[in-house]
């Protein structure tokens, strides 16, 4: 990368180790020529030894000072020439490694990484080896060399990053939801036979391709290495950030606040709500920690792997990068917690509760460190907030159901308010909170306080009775299927059970009371017809035909009535034709055994 017909440094350095090597093998010849010479000296004057011993003392140390001194510079020779050859070892690596820097990254990228791991190292050599200032030249080549391809390694890490970090597909990310919160309405509903380990519910969807991930480590490795600390956190964040938004956008997902909620039409707030739901669980639950799968940790994981060993605080990159789009969406949060929700609201409320609660032991692993805490307080926060609403609009919820006075229902079956309370109770199930545990008991009592004042509408008690039975009963199925069971207990469970069955003994007196009146007779009082209108009981014929005739009458008026009516769980309706018949059958066989051939 010299001037034209004047020599590289690395050249005008390469010529001088020749030059060097050279004179030390003409200095290696000479030194033999005179060790031969000294040897054949020291044969002459042999002869003389005795005569001369003193001088020859004194001589011989002289000789044995040089001989020393010239094997030192024998050793002294080797080595230099070693580090000559090493030299030139290091001087070919840099015309390789300068060719492969010269063809710019886009060709092979990591021979161009390697390429620039080879100048590194030549510098650590020269700069531990060479003591000469015609070094100076080379390690200034060799430090620009790396300087450019830095500058190139930064533009290609900036256009990967950038070609890598698309917006997800919302299809996509529903595809990744389990299918116990894929509901029509929106609304987190369990499914039956769910896999124990939660991780098996969701599937993976790649944020960034997995074969580009090392890559895109070694690319920022090497910027760290040489200074661009900055920009490459820079690059990372920004495209990671706009893929993040974009995704979110794609979603629907906007910043509303307490006026934008205040002024939505209810099947609008409804839809929101729905989608709100859903796009939480798909923020902190769809790609990978360890098999917890959320697109938030999905980042995280991108920053672990790309800047893995290296001096790069991943904790301060994710939170910004995560941090605009997940406010974004706990602002909607926020503005329904701090709205006024009425009580038909109230179970879209709880939804988010749910939402919210549900995800707690998530955000606790993925916003955690110093530079997350603000997501991670602004989560606990708005699920404080929920809570303290919903129990705000679950008061109000309460004086609602005990007022509520809409019609009754004709034929005794489960009321829409009964049916209405059960689901808005059900998002509460998941909760532990002593207070909501109350506020759930509060809520089925006034529902129960509701139903006997509508008890007392009925004109039929009969029928009013099958009403408190069929409620009743409702509330029970609920609790023994549901979570409900863990927090109201099986206390709960027997009184209630009580009551069913306390109201079924009613029912049966009040319904069948007159039944059973006609299938008893009055004693012979000896005067009257004539002895041939009495059977041989006493009882006179006639009368015994009229009881009959009464309770045929009665029976098909029973039934014709009843027929109306609903009972729809069937094991309620078996248990009550079977305390019926318990009761009839019995005074009916025994009214025919008695009477029946006076019919």
């Amino acid at each position: 990368m010299g001037e034209p017909g004047r020599p590289t440094a690395e050249e005008g350095l390469a010529q001088q180790v020749r030059a060097l090597r050279e004179a030390l093998e003409r200095s290696e010849a000479n030194t033999e020529g005179m060790v031969a010479a000294l040897g054949s000296f020291r044969n002459r004057v042999s002869a003389i030894d005795a005569v001369v011993r003193p001088a020859q003392v004194a001589d011989w140390a002289v000789a044995q000072v040089r001989m020393h001194a010239l094997s030192m510079a024998n050793v002294n020779i080797d080595r230099t020439i070693e580090v000559a050859e090493d030299i030139l070892v290091q001087l070919d690596i840099a015309r390789r490694a300068e060719a492969t820097i010269s063809k710019g990254p886009q060709e092979d990228i990591e021979r161009y990484l390697e390429a620039m791991d080879q100048l590194k190292g030549i510098i650590r050599f020269f700069s531990s080896h060479a003591n000469s200032k015609s070094c100076e030249g080379l390690l200034n080549h060799v430090n620009d060399l790396l300087t450019h391809a830095a500058l190139m390694i930064e533009d290609e890490f900036r256009q990967l990053m950038g070609t890598y970090s698309k917006p997800i597909e919302p299809d996509c990310l529903f595809d990744c939801l389990p299918k116990l919160i894929c509901t029509s309405n929106g609304a987190p509903e369990a499914v039956e036979e769910q896999p124990s380990n939660s991780s098996d519910l969701y599937q993976n969807p790649m944020l960034i391709p997995q074969k580009i991930l090392p890559l895109l480590h070694d690319m920022a490795h090497q910027l760290v290495q040489n200074g661009n600390h900055q920009s490459c956190y820079t690059i990372y964040r920004d495209a990671r950030v706009s893929a993040l938004e974009r995704s979110l956008r794609k979603l629907g997902v906007e910043e509303l606040n307490k006026g934008d909620v205040q002024r939505m039409q209810w099947e609008h707030l409804k839809t929101k709500i729905g989608n709100w739901n859903q796009f939480m669980q798909i923020a902190v639950r769809i790609l990978v920690l360890p098999k917890v799968k959320v697109l938030l940790a999905g980042e995280r994981k991108n920053c672990d792997l790309v800047f893995d060993g290296i001096a790069f605080d991943k904790d301060q990159c994710f939170a910004e990068l995560a941090g605009l789009s997940f406010m974004t969406l706990l602002s909607f949060g926020d503005a329904v917690a701090k709205s006024k929700m009425s009580p038909e609201k109230l179970s879209l409320l709880l939804d988010m509760y749910g939402v919210m609660h549900g995800l707690r032991s998530e955000v606790e692993v993925i916003f955690q460190g110093r530079f997350c805490c603000e997501m991670h307080e602004a989560a606990f926060n708005l699920t404080k907030s929920l809570a303290q609403t919903a129990q705000e609009a679950l008061v109000d919820f309460v004086e609602a159901v005990e007022k509520d006075t809409e019609n009754t229902i004709q034929d005794g079956n489960v009321h829409p308010l009964t049916i209405h309370v059960i689901n808005c109770a059900k998002p509460l199930l998941g909760a532990t909170e002593s207070q909501i545990t109350v506020v759930t008991r509060k809520i089925l009592q006034a529902l129960q306080n509701n139903l006997d004042r509508r008890f007392k509408l009925y004109k039929d008690s009969a029928l009013g009775y099958i009403f408190l039975m069929n409620n009743i009963q409702y509330m029970i199925m609920f609790v023994c299927r549901s979570e409900a069971k863990d927090i109201l207990g099986n206390d709960w469970i027997q009184m209630h059970r009580r009551i069913v069955q306390k109201n079924s003994t009613h029912y049966r007196r009040v319904a069948w009371k007159k039944i059973l009146d006609t299938l008893s007779v009055p004693a012979a009082s000896g005067t009257g017809p004539s002895a041939s209108e009495f059977s041989d009981t006493g009882v006179s014929r006639t009368m015994i035909k009229e009881r009959f005739r009464s309770f045929n009458n009665k029976f098909e008026e029973i039934h014709t009535t009843q027929s109306q009516w609903n009972i729809p769980d069937k094991e309620l309706q078996a248990d009550l034709r079977l305390a019926v018949a318990e009761l009839v059958v019995p005074a009916y066989r025994s009214f025919v055994t008695r009477f029946g051939y006076a019919n």
